[in-house]
């Protein structure tokens, strides 16, 4: 398994947890528009199964290792 790959896939999803930590504490009744939630939530939703997938590969080629 390369190290620098699983690094990567890691700091990935690091990314993405930050930015589901940063969207949970907005300020209450500051609300972006329905637009622009909704593209900010499809982004995040493709990042997370893109490093999903990704550990998925790296853990498939470990085992087979």
């Amino acid at each position: 398994m390369s190290n620098e790959r699983l690094i990567l896939a890691i700091g990935r999803m690091e990314r993405a947890l930050s930015k589901l930590e940063q969207a949970s504490v907005q300020p209450r009744g500051v609300t972006p528009p329905n637009d622009e939630l909704s593209a900010k939530y499809d982004k995040l939703k493709a990042e997370t199964r893109a490093v999903l997938a990704d550990l998925d590969h790296l853990i498939a080629q470990s085992e087979a290792a």
